[in-house]
């Protein structure tokens, strides 16, 4: 089998991403254009926002999806001043990541056939940083911790969205994680709000990097 083969599995489990930020698309956009990777970016919810990336580092670059997003997720909380989740999956595994400020991100992995991979603790630290119920979302958010034989790794990141349209997330139609990156983009083509993301110039750059420092208030 080839490398390329191993990497992304059986047709149809190709590797994919989404990354949802907490913010509404005109606060996200400057920020996402730091990244310099093509992506669309439209409305996912009240205060919510998603960027469809097209993939390219993993799909031919070769490099492991869930590092590329990690790093994604955590320049954009920077740049954006807001939380950022990232949604991932491959062939072998599926997970996300929340980076929220200069805080250490954390993440949560399902193996293939559905098999928890994380840790409790992240899962918990996950909820508090998104404000989610204690109770409420927490009984939803453990049986994700619980092994199911009947869901795979993909269905339990559903879930995990069906979780968080608590939290205002409510993702446009056709955006859903384990579909190829070529009908992801589709699916946010046919939203009136998407524009793609735009690499801002060296000025519009030394701007936002301005912009994301945090100021000390002057003393009265």
């Amino acid at each position: 089998m080839s490398t390329e083969a191993s990497r992304t599995g059986p047709a149809g489990r190709a590797p994919g991403a989404l990354l949802l930020c907490r913010a509404e698309p005109d606060s996200v956009a400057p920020a996402a254009g730091l990244l310099r990777e093509r992506m669309l970016l439209t409305r996912a919810g009240e205060d919510w926002s998603v960027l469809v990336p097209e993939g390219r580092p993993w799909l031919h670059g070769g490099e492991p999806v869930d590092r590329v997003l990690t790093g994604w997720a955590t320049a954009l909380a920077v740049g954006a001043s807001r939380p950022v989740l990232a949604l991932w999956w491959d062939a072998d595994r599926a997970g996300y990541t929340l980076a929220a400020g200069f805080r250490r991100p954390v993440g949560y992995v399902w193996l293939a056939n559905g098999t928890p991979a994380g840790e409790d603790e992240a899962m918990r630290t996950f909820a508090a940083r998104l404000g989610l119920d204690p109770v409420l979302d927490m009984e939803s958010l453990d049986q994700l911790m619980k092994p199911a034989s009947a869901t795979d790794a993909r269905a339990r990141l559903r879930a995990l969205l069906a979780v968080l349209t608590r939290a205002g997330v409510t993702l446009p139609t056709g955006l859903t994680p384990g579909e190829p990156a070529d009908r992801l983009r589709e699916a946010a083509r046919a939203q009136p709000d998407t524009r793609p993301v735009e690499w801002p110039g060296p000025h519009d750059v030394v701007r936002t990097e301005i912009d994301a420092v945090p100021h000390p208030h002057p003393h009265p």
